[in-house]
């Protein structure tokens, strides 16, 4: 029990994160996850089992308030479903934290390009659509490799591309639905072939289970929470959130901090 209502808290102060920022759910839930000595893949596949009902319930807040581009939805979430599910193939085979260091270095300098962009005139310009596959096939990809890199990836990228951030928010949570669920397939597939042994995911039912209920109460004010943060607000907001992060988990690859 105690178990259940840590993570219920996890889950809920990661969702309303999450849905007004577009990132952070994955991330915040695998890095307490890791923190308990949790396997890395383990980790990641628990976090993206609960994303499935997590993430259904802030896509449909999204598409209500109308935060979606769907011009850019489609080619991003097919390349996410792609990306992700090599991600998993990678991860149930190689140790993951070989690549997190470049990840890291990613996160800060995307978060860098935010911030700066969010000292400019705000001038919304959208990415072209062909664009957005490769897009979601990097953020699908890393979200699998470090449970939660969808979001910093793909919303970082579209904001500081000049994307409005409440429609990018909205796009990339409601894709990852469908990203999460392809990434959850993987795992699975990969547990039923004999390429991994699933890390006893059923010891973490409890903490799965706190990050789904806490994560569902928090999904329904996704979409209202967005739509009414002003734009300059919101991409401070992210730029902030992912440089915090990456130091904070660079930190840790240094032995720096527990």
């Amino acid at each position: 029990m105690e178990t259940f209502l840590l993570f219920f808290v996890v889950g809920a102060l990661a969702q309303a994160v999450d849905g007004a920022l577009g990132m952070a759910y994955g991330v915040i839930a695998n890095t307490v996850l890791l923190s308990f000595g949790v396997p890395p893949a383990t980790a990641s596949a628990s976090v993206h089992v609960a994303k499935i009902f997590t993430g259904g319930a802030s896509a449909a807040s999204h598409v209500m308030h109308k935060n979606i581009l769907w011009p850019l939805f489609w080619p991003l979430a097919a390349g996410g479903v792609v990306g992700g599910m090599l991600g998993a193939y990678v991860l149930t085979g190689v140790d993951g934290d070989r690549i997190k260091p470049f990840i890291l270095a990613y996160l800060l300098a995307i978060g860098g390009w935010v911030l700066w962009r969010a000292t400019r005139p705000m001038r919304s310009r959208e990415m072209p659509p062909k664009l957005s596959g490769p897009l979601g096939l990097v953020g699908g990809f890393l979200d699998a490799i470090g449970g939660g890199g969808w979001g910093p990836t793909v919303t970082s990228t579209l904001v500081g591309a000049g994307a409005d951030p409440r429609r990018a928010i909205g796009t990339v949570n409601t894709a990852e639905l469908l990203v999460t669920s392809a990434i959850s397939a993987a795992f699975l597939a990969a547990l039923l072939s004999g390429r991994w042994a699933g890390g006893a995911l059923e010891d973490h039912g409890a903490a799965i289970g706190g990050l789904i209920v806490g994560g569902l109460i928090a999904a329904p004010f996704a979409g209202a929470i967005t739509k009414r943060i002003p734009a300059r607000v919101l991409t401070y907001a992210v730029g902030i959130l992912i440089v915090s992060l990456a130091a904070y988990q660079a930190l840790q690859l240094a032995g720096m901090v527990p």
